[in-house]
């Protein structure tokens, strides 16, 4: 039995300072018993990170900006 894939809406300030977020994420509500190993997802370079893990998509806030463009 598979769980459901989730899409998990950040704000900017959700981001880290490299402007991405590490999966399993809090705000994913993930169940101990599932959490795989930890990965960083770059959020801020196209908006979304999808974690190849568990497949759950970490998108950018629509009208949210990633504050540090280099």
């Amino acid at each position: 039995m598979s769980t459901p894939k989730s899409t998990i809406e950040l704000l900017a300030r959700d981001l880290n300072d490299q402007g991405g977020v590490f999966c399993p994420n809090p705000k994913a509500d993930m169940q101990l018993w599932s959490a795989h190993p930890k990965v960083y997802l770059d959020v801020a370079r196209t908006g979304e990170a999808k974690c190849p893990y568990c497949g759950t998509v970490y998108r950018l806030k629509a009208g949210e900006a990633a504050g540090h463009h280099h």
